[in-house]
């Protein structure tokens, strides 16, 4: 249980693992999260759950290096072991037929997307993804997004690849083409606050996935509390999606900051 079978280098900093999880793979849905912990003393990471074959048991985690502990995954080879697996966790994605929805992704958001936009077309929505990052090299999941996309907009900040500009860009064009009924946002929460400002404009449903801020996964820590229409929510319980007009993303990214030079 818990065996790596493949490892995957996505980008420099960004590794997939494919992981034995028989379980967790018969019971995950779309937004579903798993906790990891490696080492007998090692630190408990939330990641999301970005695919799961029942039929193989296995589960796919993205991970990108950005401190001690996650590095230390992406150290791991094939035929290695993850000390501790424990999932699914969270709300599930809620799931209907909406119409056309936009999955706005910002870098290694792109994974947790995945089983969203998945998920949204087989409900019979048209789905327009737009996938964004500052350069082509740190583009993830392209080839897997356009299983489950109606078409796909390439945002980049230097124009290395698709065209040149931020995820709004992209938002913004679809909207003023055609009618949207949901988007869907994934990634840094400076970037996730402008595509809600922009939905918001144009009175578009807009959700947010707020996993970047969980820690311990079970509500416990209290680190992952945040402001949504005025009350207090904890992400790994109550979420981790929600109303993105409602989520006050300012102290949000203050609490984001304030172990950064730990880091």
């Amino acid at each position: 249980m818990n065996q790596i079978v493949k490892k995957v280098i996505l980008s420099e900093n960004v590794v997939k693992l494919e992981v034995e999880a028989p379980l967790i793979a018969k019971s995950r849905k779309a937004g579903h999260f798993v906790i990891v912990k490696t080492g007998k003393y090692g630190e408990r990471i939330p990641l999301t759950i970005a695919s799961a074959d029942i039929r193989s048991g296995r589960i796919t985690l993205v991970i990108q290096k950005v401190g001690k502990s996650s590095r230390k995954i992406c150290a791991l080879n094939e035929g290695d072991y993850i000390t501790d697996l424990v999932g699914p966790l969270g709300k599930a994605t809620h799931i209907e037929r909406f119409g056309t929805v936009v999955c706005a992704c910002g870098g290694v958001g792109t994974a947790p997307m995945l089983p969203i936009a998945e998920a949204m077309k087989k409900a019979g929505n048209k789905v327009v993804t737009v996938l964004a990052a500052r350069t082509k090299e740190l583009i993830i999941l392209e080839e897997e997004m356009k299983c489950f996309s109606d078409e796909i907009i390439i945002m980049t900040d230097d124009g290395s690849y698709g065209q040149k500009g931020l995820v709004t860009n992209g938002v913004e064009q679809i909207i003023n083409r055609e009618k949207v009924d949901l988007c869907v946002t994934i990634g840094p929460a400076v970037m996730m606050k402008f595509v809600s400002l922009l939905t918001q404009k144009y009175s578009v449903p807009t959700v947010a996935s707020l996993n970047t801020i969980m820690v311990d996964g079970t509500g416990m820590c209290g680190a992952c509390r945040v402001t949504v229409g005025g009350k207090t929510r904890f992400v790994c319980v109550d979420g981790p999606e929600f109303d993105a007009h409602q989520v006050d993303f300012d102290e949000m990214m203050l609490r984001l900051n304030a172990y950064k030079d730990y880091e």
